[in-house]
């Protein structure tokens, strides 16, 4: 590995240690760890949270794809996260995929499809309702959420993919949590992103490929409802007001929230912090957000 995902990787894991220190399971979260998705069991593998309380009641689900600028983050980095939304009545999907430069770009979407079809085909033993499955996904996740989608109701750009989304499999809404929808390479030597696409793209970083993964650039009028937050100290919050008007354009369903204010500032995916109140606050409003759709 390059030198800039080992730092990437440092520094995250360094933030997230601190963040997460003391942190337990909820009493309320029925766990069900490691559930191998696909072949390997490293990479391919997925917790299952469900509300104790719903013990052989068939729930909606969340499906979280975890941030890390695609060369950091497992399932257990957003563990917490995870189980916290199990509060508002739903099963929530925590899973590990593979991440750049050990595997490029699509492994990841690839992993989110074999998570897609694991649901479909594991629905009635875990009691998941397969007609309400929801999306969250922050930063470089954010990101794949959006490709995602866009592959699953987009049938131009899914053609560009060899894998195929499930029979049966579809978002009824989605929350995009402080992400990159349009990815910029300004070609300076100390540009992080194109650091970044070097090591996830084969061709690191050819004009068509930062077009294949331009979130914006794959929406239709078939793009799922969507939540969209950002906040005031997001080193990306320019991409949502972006995001923002293509859904305008398409006429996509969605809501905008920006947090933060001139007392208060709230950095990048500030709803990860389970020790503050406005991250419970910003995650209870996504699955209220949720709810009008079940």
């Amino acid at each position: 590995m390059s030198g800039i995902g080992l730092k990437v990787r440092a520094e995250f894991q360094k933030g997230d240690d601190i963040r997460d220190a003391g942190l337990t399971t909820p009493d309320f979260v029925e766990r069900t760890d490691d559930i191998l998705y696909g072949e390997d069991p490293k990479w391919q593998v997925l917790d299952l949270y469900r509300p104790k309380n719903r013990t052989g009641e068939k729930l909606p689900v969340i499906v979280s794809i975890h941030g890390g600028g695609w060369v950091y983050g497992d399932k257990e980095r957003y563990q917490y996260y995870c189980m916290s939304l199990v509060e508002h009545g739903f099963a929530v999907v925590n899973f590990t995929y593979r991440l750049a430069p050990e595997f490029q770009f699509p492994a990841a979407l690839e992993d989110t499809n074999l998570v897609a079809a694991w649901i479909m085909e594991h629905a009635e033993q875990y009691q998941l309702d397969t007609e309400h499955i929801f999306g969250v996904g922050d930063s470089a996740g954010a990101h794949m959420l959006g490709l995602y989608a866009s592959i699953c109701t987009n049938a131009e750009y899914a053609a560009q993919y060899e894998f195929r989304v499930p029979d049966g499999f579809a978002w009824k809404a989605v929350a995009l949590n402080c992400g990159a929808y349009q990815i910029m390479v300004s070609g300076e030597e100390q540009d992080l992103t194109g650091m970044l696409m070097s090591e996830l793209l084969p061709e690191k970083g050819s004009a068509e490929e930062l077009e294949k993964i331009n979130v914006i650039a794959h929406v239709t009028e078939s793009f799922p409802t969507a939540f969209v937050m950002t906040s005031n100290g997001d080193f990306l919050k320019n991409d949502a007001p972006l995001l923002i008007q293509r859904l305008m354009e398409c006429q996509v369903p969605h809501v905008f929230h920006f947090y933060g204010d001139k007392d208060t500032t709230l950095y990048h995916v500030f709803h990860l912090n389970m020790k503050t109140k406005i991250a419970a606050e910003c995650n209870k409003e996504e699955c209220d957000f949720f709810g009008k759709f079940l």
